[in-house]
């Protein structure tokens, strides 16, 4: 019998990365949890990375790895594209901060107006959370109203104001450390449901606005499409609201103009990052000009005070100019968007070749996986979005609490299959061919056979 029988995945994993297993215990001195970030959170500990290029990352113990976080969706390029990189070095060895305005700033806004349908003002800000922050509060000075109406289980940062129903409980009203005054402005409905929507904008005359994510939350765990957005689009225009698309996610990434573009559904508002600034910090908010005028001074008009001192640096600027100018050719998402609708469809051979409980669904470069399901499965899809949903959409089945004992196995397994797969989900980069599709897959068919083997599937 194998020596690694006898082993638990746990085990086998503290053995095979010991180095990370070291800083882990170091950080855990330094960091609350010993991370930076709640999602890098990992039972036994995180892997800790010294370099990456394309789709591939190493290890501090020396393991390349196939990536699917992508800078948390930020590098739909992959990792370290030559020219990004160039950019950054040569904009490096002329000033990182200037604290002035810049030739870079011009250029990179001018590109966004190209991609973006609904940008016809710019605005940069320092992250995605400070963008929708931003949103949130131009919406606020623009139609006088304090309220604004969300969907359970979107992410929009993590500002006070996002936080309410962002993940379960999603029935909460409260959020640990925010005031309820400031919960109070949000109302919360379900996904995918105009009806919710529309019975909230008639009985609350305090909402002035509705924010989401436009192909779904936590990036597409419950996906939205098309008619939907359009249906809330009307009742938006219908009730005189804002309707702002947080494409931080997926602007850039499901077409070069979002989300927005894709399905030819214009928002009043539009807050981005990620893709953006080329996988460096930066965020903005693109809209109509009317709104983001109460960012200027005028006679009469409230004005919004905006400073901030990493707006439109020039170093995420050169790379935001870079990426974005590949992103114009449309050839990145193609790209992405094929490799996440193959890896979903071999994923779905597999399941059902093996008879296993389990299936793949998503949308354009988004993918991700439901164990121990036993309802109806998804055929070969040819389209970027599949018309399959699993649980007919329901945001608690599809986006509740996960059994996170399973969710660790599973990423210790991957992990010792030369995979780095963000728990039950992942996100595809143009530099995810073929070849690496189908290492994935063989690297799933190994992981789900020793989450089996320990009895949490």
């Amino acid at each position: 019998m194998p020596a690694t029988a006898t082993r638990t995945l746990a085990e086998r994993y503290t053995a095979e990365f010991p180095g990370s297993k070291t800083r882990f215990e170091l950080a855990k001195q330094i960091f609350p949890t010993g991370v930076t970030h709640d999602t890098r959170m990992m039972d036994p500990f995180p892997v800790y990375i010294t370099h990456a290029k394309g789709a591939y990352k190493w290890d501090v113990d020396g393991h390349r790895l196939i990536d699917y976080f992508v800078g948390h969706g930020s590098h739909i390029l992959g990792h370290c594209p030559d020219d990004v990189v160039k950019a950054v070095q040569d904009q490096m060895a002329k000033g990182t901060h200037p604290g002035a305005c810049h030739d870079l700033e011009i250029e990179w806004g001018q590109l966004v107006q190209k991609l973006v349908p609904s940008a016809e003002r710019v605005r940069f800000t320092g992250s995605g959370t400070e963008a929708t922050l931003m949103a949130l509060r131009l919406c606020r000075l623009f139609t006088g109203k304090p309220k604004f109406l969300r969907f359970q289980g979107h992410f929009h940062g993590w500002h006070d104001y996002v936080t309410v129903s962002a993940d379960p409980p999603y029935e909460a009203t409260t959020v640990p450390g925010v005031p309820d005054a400031v919960a109070g402005q949000c109302v919360a409905v379900p996904p995918n449901d105009l009806n919710a929507v529309e019975a909230a904008l008639k009985s609350d005359a305090q909402i002035g606005a509705v924010i989401l994510e436009p192909t779904g939350g936590h990036w597409g765990a419950v996906p939205i499409r098309g008619a939907f957005l359009k249906g809330l689009r009307e009742l938006c225009t219908k009730y005189d609201k804002l309707l702002i698309f947080d494409e931080v996610i997926t602007g850039f990434r499901v077409s070069p103009g979002g989300a927005q573009s894709y399905y030819g559904v214009k928002p009043d508002l539009t807050t981005m990052a990620k893709i953006l600034a080329g996988g460096l910090p930066g965020g903005c908010v693109a809209g109509r000009a009317d709104v983001l005028a109460y960012i200027e001074p005028r006679a009469g008009k409230p004005k919004m005070k905006h400073p901030g001192t990493y707006n439109a640096n020039p170093l995420s600027a050169a790379a935001g100019v870079a990426v974005l100018k590949h992103i114009a050719t449309g050839e990145p998402c193609n790209l992405a968007n094929a490799a996440g609708r193959l890896l979903r469809n071999e994923l779905n051979d597999l399941f059902e070749a093996r008879n296993w409980p389990w299936i793949a669904y998503g949308d354009f470069s988004m993918v991700r996986v439901v164990p121990n399901y036993t309802g109806e499965r998804p055929t070969a899809c040819e389209d970027i979005n599949h018309s399959f949903v699993p649980f007919g959409g329901d945001v608690n089945l599809l986006d509740g609490p996960k059994n996170m004992k399973l969710v660790f196995a599973l990423r210790q397994a991957m992990f010792l299959n030369g995979v780095d797969w963000w728990g039950l989900a992942g996100m595809t980069s143009c530099e995810h061919n073929n070849g690496v599709i189908l290492a994935t897959v063989k690297a799933f068919e190994v992981a789900v056979e020793a989450a089996m083997a320990e009895g949490l599937v």
